[in-house]
């Protein structure tokens, strides 16, 4: 099991406030640069938790382990592996924004509360996918390019690419409303 993240995340949650600040999780990958504006309206838990994860460097050199053409790019597994997370979980925050290109969805199990760090990014409009799965944000016009990009990358049997593609570094973006 990962090593529990919890209380660092919290310690870097402190000074976190919905009303008075935007945020946006900014990830350099080796693709390029992926911003993404959050939506604390609808899943505030889900946006404290990336934002806890982005400021203590949580997703630094992890990989997207798994790119599906035309469905999604998955991040956040801290082993690469797809089976591995911060050592907590969060609960599901479903809401009526539709999984379309760009849009930040929480990966879990079949638990809807079995959230913790892997989350994907929709490459296509996945209807499906609506309402079982929390979306939090989305990214920005300039970054569905490189989100696009990755989700082009070569991949195995397995869909994980065949050359690592990596957030390389990681920052949050705090600005007044």
């Amino acid at each position: 099991m990962s090593e529990n993240r919890r209380a660092d995340v919290d310690a870097a949650l402190a000074d976190v406030d919905f009303d008075k600040f935007n945020y946006q999780v900014v990830f350099e990958t080796t693709k390029g640069t992926i911003r993404m504006d959050l939506y604390p309206d609808v899943a505030p838990g889900h946006c404290r938790n990336i934002i806890g994860l982005t400021k203590i460097g949580f997703y630094n050199d992890i990989i997207f382990h798994r790119v599906i053409p035309d469905f999604v790019i998955q991040v956040g597994c801290p082993e690469g592996t797809g089976t591995g997370g911060p050592g907590y979980t969060i609960d599901a925050e479903f809401n009526n924004i539709p999984h379309e290109t760009g849009v930040l969805s929480m990966a879990r199990t079949n638990d809807p509360n079995s959230a913790g760090s892997q989350f994907f990014l929709c490459l296509g409009r996945v209807p499906h996918l609506d309402n079982s799965y929390t979306v939090f944000g989305k990214s920005d016009a300039e970054s569905e390019a490189v989100v696009l990009e990755i989700g082009n990358v070569e991949t195995n049997h397995s869909d994980r690419p065949l050359e690592d593609v990596k957030i390389t570094s990681s920052e949050v973006v705090v600005t007044e409303k």
